[in-house]
């Protein structure tokens, strides 16, 4: 037996392993019930520039916690899909403006309340309390 605690480590007690099944349980029941063509970064884009209205590329990309490369490509999916365009920044042609199309407009709407469902399915397991207590733990970890 040895006294470094590598005895009894239990995959099952740490924090990422917990975090990872959670996080597949929320993927689960996300792309059960999303609209299709909608995985969880192109929704945070689609949610965060109907909050905020038109952003840089860049600032899109801070905004829901994506680096560069990554959003370029979220971003140019969204294009594609007609859901977002894309301009040059009137007041640095280096940046490029990203804004939702009205189709887009329209899909963020009728996502948002299936996002809230997500969300509400996902915690089903805690009490409201329990809820608000997780969030703002989490909240404290980022």
């Amino acid at each position: 037996m040895s006294d470094d605690g590598i005895d009894n480590y239990r995959l099952e007690e740490q924090v990422g392993f917990i975090l990872r099944e959670v996080s597949q349980r929320h993927s689960s029941i996300f792309s059960d019930q999303m609209l299709p063509d909608l995985t969880p970064t192109r929704f945070a884009a689609l949610a965060k520039l109907y909050e905020k209205g038109p952003l840089t590329q860049n600032e899109l990309g801070r905004q829901i916690a994506m680096d560069a490369a990554s959003i370029k490509g979220v971003v140019g999916k969204l294009t594609d899909l007609g859901l977002v365009a894309v301009s040059d920044d009137t007041s640095d042609r280096r940046r490029r403006r990203v804004q939702l199309t009205e189709v887009g407009r329209q899909t963020t709407r009728t996502a948002i309340p299936l996002a809230r469902d997500i969300t509400r399915e996902t915690l089903d397991r805690l009490t409201v309390s329990e809820r608000a207590q997780l969030l703002r733990l989490l909240g404290k970890m980022r």
